[in-house]
């Protein structure tokens, strides 16, 4: 039951840095394919942050060095492709069919708590794993000997 509170709360975390870069980006920049730049500046802000929030305080993963940590977050990087596409899939279609921003920002908040939920499941399975050691002695990513 922790672990979904601590999870929740980080989820909202990340969404409000999203949300709120989002809006920061608009308020600066309200020219041509602004909707795409803001959600682009928050992506990568909501990313950073649940990265580490989720690697330290979720999987309590670590790392033996920076390369990886490096490899490590590229794969959660990648896993956040998906994720993305759910989030940005609603915030583009509540802004079409409202617009408004409010609304946009209720689509992108909907597709956020989708895609982190989905993530979390796709995480704890691929990135986030204890590190098992194939035949050769080698570390194995996905425990695959």
């Amino acid at each position: 039951m922790w672990l979904v509170v601590k999870y929740s709360v980080f989820a909202f975390v990340a969404i409000a840095v999203n949300i709120g870069v989002q809006g920061l980006t608009s308020y600066v920049y309200g020219g041509f394919l602004e909707l795409y730049l803001a959600m682009t500046t928050g992506t990568l802000g909501g990313l950073i942050t649940k990265y580490f929030l989720d690697k330290r305080y979720i999987f309590y993963h670590q790392t033996s060095g920076l390369k990886e940590s490096s490899q490590t977050f590229i794969l959660y990087s990648a896993v956040g492709i998906i994720t993305t596409l759910i989030f940005w899939g609603f915030e583009i279609s509540f802004d079409w069919i409202f617009n408004t921003k409010s609304m946009r920002y209720l689509g992108g908040i909907m597709g956020l708590t989708i895609g982190y939920w989905t993530k979390y499941q796709i995480d704890k399975r691929f990135v986030f794993t204890q590190r098992n050691i194939n035949s050769t002695g080698e570390k194995s990513r996905f425990g695959l000997k």
